[in-house]
């Protein structure tokens, strides 16, 4: 039940931005038109917009005549990566704004955006990060590893957190919590506590 990435890009259902081979043609490449890492150039990192434009661009239909893509699906992996890059956090955080904007109102279609907690380190701008990123998702899915430590039949744990809009009745989140092994080709996900190797 897996999509071919490859297959869709072949066929114009995906757009995609790889950031490595893009950054040397920012740095070593003269500048012909603005570019959507450009802000790597920048002394002041903090301008996302041309990668906010390359995004609507790549939702616009390829043809006048075209049909706009039908829910697309925004997938953003990794945001920390620009934290590391020296952009601040609200920058981050109005560049995702304005694509949930473009992508989820406009469009009706979704955005899935991987961040990476850094745990343990004060790190003020990640944390920021974070807060503004739950705060603006309805689902927040995080991986984590065991608290007791390694197991061989457990390897981590999956919170799931659905978030819903105030309801005055009606309880606002939902959170559950399964753990998961991570096999060859799959993943195995149970109840806490109901792994094969427990029963």
């Amino acid at each position: 039940m897996g999509v071919s990435l490859t297959t869709a890009r072949e066929r114009g259902q995906l757009m995609f931005l790889e950031g490595l081979k893009s950054s040397v043609d920012v740095f070593f490449r003269a500048e012909e038109k603005p570019h959507p890492l450009q802000f790597l150039r920048e002394t002041n990192a903090g301008n996302l917009q041309p990668l906010y434009e390359f995004v609507r661009e790549a939702l616009q239909p390829v043809d006048k005549g075209e049909a706009a893509w039908r829910c697309p699906v925004l997938l953003v992996d990794d945001v920390s990566v620009l934290l590391s890059l020296g952009v601040g956090a609200v920058a981050v955080l109005d560049f995702i704004h304005y694509c949930r904007a473009a992508v989820c109102c406009e469009l009706q279609g979704n955005m899935v955006v991987l961040a990476h907690d850094s745990g343990d380190a004060e790190d003020e701008e990640n944390d920021i990060l974070l807060n503004g990123l739950s705060h603006q998702s309805h689902l927040i899915l995080r991986a984590e590893g065991l608290a007791t430590g390694f197991c061989r039949d457990v390897h981590g744990q999956l919170r799931v957190l659905w978030r819903r809009p105030p309801q005055p009745t009606a309880q606002r989140d939902r959170s559950l919590i399964y753990q998961y092994k991570i096999q060859d080709k799959s993943v195995s996900f149970f109840a806490k506590g109901l792994s094969p190797a427990v029963l």
